[in-house]
């Protein structure tokens, strides 16, 4: 994209040219005189009305090219569109947003089915969806702002921040709950511990006695604030040592209460002045603006057929006040891929704000938790699942890819050898990571340089 600044110069560089002239026309006839500054003030006009439009674009991360010229096939890409649209029409998806991008270019963006199976309106490009836990690589790259910042070590207890991280219990059997058998904690939770989940911390979502009880206290219990929420999680006895291995949790909400105990701003305040807006991601929040609530999403569910459905319980989306790391935010997929953009650009916004070092990147893009993680070919770095070992992963890819998704079915990958990132939006529950897979294979499939 041009930018605004060169658009200005380039209007005012015009408007000098224009005054020149003028005082030229002196020595020409009057009624040319007359014609050649008409001319002049209709090319000013066109020129304020692009510089105008300019601004008013300025927010699309990048121009939409034809795939070819970002290396990549439209055939194979028409392959993916293709394989969406069957999937809408057999009932598996009800509508889906799909976006790549690749060298700084748009080089896909399509909206495809439904939003709502059941009204049959149409999925629209602009759609805000509930990310769930597509909020968790936002609040983790905002806690990286705040260690740039030198608020903290990594190796650093979390219990010198917050003091109701001292002295924790750790359950030698999850399976028995909370009345099972418990012994202290062999070290504190640490900073990097929650970045990684391996504080021994749960999300509520395993199959234990004790796992059930997270969830309840998590998400079943009325909180106002982020720190009710993690205060209630930090009764419960951890589910492992810290450390000692890596589980699925609702970590990320703590990570929130230590963006606002180090910034002394609200989460939702944090994250509006300091990514949000440098990266002119408009839809992205906590809440829906009520202009905006006609572009939300309808999240779906399967019945005990199997088909799909207009679900009985949509997320509410306004008067939200327990400002989330582990799940909570709204977005677009064009809103989410500028998110994804400022990794791939080393942490920089369009404007060239520097939100993060790249230095910091490299080392949130790094495996922190060895063997720890389950998946075959993956490690896990400080907010992302990170790419290992291709071979080991049995999919296409690169080593340092990054990526994660969220529980109604959202997911983005970010592949800096490729200069590529991919996000696929649709709304339902429960979570399956088909969808994910097939993102990967799809786009991956279309590369041809």
């Amino acid at each position: 994209m041009v930018c605004k600044n060169n658009i200005l110069a380039c209007v005012v560089s015009h408007f000098s040219t224009t005054n020149f002239l003028k005082a030229s026309l002196n020595s020409l006839a009057l009624e040319e005189n007359i014609q050649l500054i008409t001319r002049l003030k209709m090319l000013r006009r066109n020129l304020l009305l692009f510089f105008v439009i300019s601004i008013t674009f300025s927010g699309v991360i990048a121009q939409q090219v034809s795939p070819e010229d970002v290396g990549i096939s439209s055939d194979r890409l028409a392959r993916y569109e293709d394989y969406l649209t069957q999937e809408i029409e057999n009932g598996q998806v009800p509508g889906a947003v799909s976006m790549i991008i690749r060298k700084g270019e748009i080089a896909h963006y399509k909206a495809l089915g439904y939003n709502d199976i059941k009204e049959k309106t149409p999925m629209k490009k602009d759609q805000i969806f509930f990310i769930q836990s597509m909020t968790k690589p936002i609040i983790s790259t905002a806690l990286m702002m705040l260690y740039e910042e030198g608020h903290f070590f990594q190796n650093d207890p979390v219990e010198k921040y917050l003091p109701q991280f001292k002295d924790l219990q750790v359950a030698k059997n999850p399976a028995d709950g909370v009345n099972g058998e418990q012994e202290p904690a062999e070290e504190p939770i640490r900073m990097w511990h929650l970045l990684t989940h391996t504080a021994g911390l749960s999300h509520g979502l395993g199959a234990t006695k004790l796992d059930r009880v997270y969830a309840q206290n998590l998400y079943y219990m009325p909180h106002k604030t982020i720190e009710d929420r993690v205060n209630a999680m930090i009764q419960l006895p951890l589910m492992s040592h810290p450390g000692e291995q890596w589980y699925y949790s609702a970590s990320p909400e703590v990570l929130s209460l230590l963006v606002e105990h180090f910034s002394g701003m609200s989460t939702a305040a944090f994250l509006e002045e300091r990514i949000f807006k440098p990266l002119d991601m408009d839809d992205t929040g906590y809440n829906v603006d009520q202009d905006d609530q006609g572009r939300v999403a309808t999240l779906h569910f399967r019945t005990p057929k199997g088909k799909l459905a207009v679900s009985p319980r949509q997320t509410p989306t306004e008067g939200n006040t327990v400002f989330a790391g582990a799940n909570g935010l709204f977005s677009t997929a064009e809103d989410y891929l500028k998110f994804c953009q400022m990794i791939l650009d080393g942490g920089q916004s369009p404007s060239g704000q520097q939100l993060l070092s790249p230095k910091t990147i490299e080392l949130m893009s790094k495996n922190h938790v060895g063997d720890l993680y389950q998946a075959p070919g993956y490690g896990f770095g400080l907010g992302f699942a990170v790419v290992d070992n291709i071979a080991d992963a049995r999919a296409m890819g690169s080593a340092g890819e990054l990526s994660w998704s969220g529980a109604f079915c959202t997911y983005f990958f970010i592949n800096p050898k490729e200069e590529m990132a991919a996000v696929l939006m649709t709304q339902i529950s429960p979570y399956n990571g088909f969808y994910g897979d097939k993102l990967r294979q799809m786009v991956y499939q279309t590369i041809m340089e």
